[in-house]
């Protein structure tokens, strides 16, 4: 409610993951599910790689997003959007360097849309999201230039540097997560100077 107070148009609800902030249970999810008043998006983060686990998750939870944050075969991306026409998938794109866009660029007719976020799913424990640090936003741009369908920016975003980042990459939309905390929890404060920056460029523009 807090978030949606300030002005999120949707909720990341952020479901068993092998690092980051903010995991709760696929029960959880669904009782907050229960209280998002429309239109509020809900999107339920998922690191699972296949379909029919993907699948099953969705019927626990109900969202009507799924955020793939991690990499999926094309099969299994037609698999999902077979399975679950009405729901929305948004691939994670990890911008690692220029090959990123590649990346992008083949799975863009298997989505709704891409997230660029700063993870790296390379790494032996996997970082998929949460990781406070900001990637190439350049490259980012390239990558909106590059597709034809809605990217979101995520990645390190927070009150002092989400002005620059809009300007610079100007992106269908943004995912926040660790600008906005303080000790793990939502902070009020931090929340109300994000929207803030985030009001005065899109006043400005």
């Amino acid at each position: 409610m807090l978030a949606i107070k300030y002005g999120a148009s949707a909720l990341g609800l952020v479901s068993e993951m092998p690092s980051g902030p903010g995991v709760i249970d696929d029960e959880l999810i669904k009782e907050i599910i229960s209280k998002v008043p429309p239109p509020i998006a809900t999107f339920l983060l998922t690191s699972k790689q296949n379909a029919d686990e993907i699948i099953s998750q969705h019927f626990k939870t109900r969202t009507n997003t799924l955020q793939l944050v991690d990499h999926l075969p094309q099969s299994e991306l037609i698999k999902l959007k077979e399975k679950l026409p009405e729901i929305k998938l948004v691939q994670v794109i990890h911008v690692l360097g220029e090959h990123s866009i590649d990346e992008a660029i083949s799975v863009q007719n298997f989505v709704d849309a891409l997230l660029l976020d700063s993870g790296n799913p390379n790494l032996d424990v996997k970082e998929l999201g949460g990781t406070g640090r900001t990637h190439n936003w350049e490259i980012s741009r390239k990558i909106i230039n590059a597709v034809k369908i809605p990217v979101f920016l995520a990645g390190g975003l927070n009150p002092k540097n989400v002005r620059e980042a809009m300007e610079t990459v100007q992106p269908y939309g943004l995912d926040i997560c660790s600008g906005v905390r303080s000790n793990g929890n939502l902070d009020e404060m931090k929340l109300n100077l994000f929207f803030k920056e985030v009001n005065i460029y899109n006043n400005n523009i």
